[in-house]
């Protein structure tokens, strides 16, 4: 199998996307993070205010954020015009969170990594917001669930 991403001397190439039909593209990342009872037991009406803010909110604006800078971050990804992300942060029991990000764009090429990103941006921002609670939290999976448009529709169960 050939890598997309190397030339006929085994050097580093961006993929060029130039004959890619434009299609309108999706992906949804999913993050799950350990937060611990101690930290979420500060949570209200699932929101935390903090001295550096509101942690939900801000993680959010800061997913979004990391899914427009992907292609600064990630030096194969080509810089997108993104159409849409959607961040949702949800509590799932006492002591963990799911963090989903779902990313839209009319192009030629998928935007898993930014998903993925934004997905993983949220969870470190939560982290930096919370640190002075415990800094025991782990951020235990990042994973892609969904891809649609382009060659192929992946879509991994929940």
């Amino acid at each position: 199998m050939a890598f997309t991403h190397l030339n006929s001397k085994n050097n580093p190439k961006m993929v060029n996307v130039s004959d890619k039909n434009i299609t309108k593209r999706t992906a949804i990342a999913k993050a799950t993070m350990f937060l611990g009872k101690e930290v979420i037991s500060h949570f209200t009406n699932d929101e935390l205010i903090t001295k550096k803010g509101p942690v939900f909110q801000t993680a959010i604006i800061a997913g979004i954020q990391g899914v427009k800078k992907t292609s600064d971050l990630i030096p194969m990804c080509h810089p997108l015009l993104i159409n849409g992300v959607d961040i949702d942060i949800n509590i799932t029991d006492s002591e963990h969170i799911d963090v989903f990000c779902k990313v839209t764009i009319t192009g030629k090429t998928g935007v898993e990594m930014e998903a993925l990103t934004g997905a993983n941006i949220a969870c470190l921002t939560i982290y930096d917001m919370c640190k002075s609670i415990s800094q025991k939290m782990v951020i235990k999976e990042v994973k892609l669930l969904e891809k649609t448009g382009g060659k192929s529709d992946i879509k991994v169960p929940f």
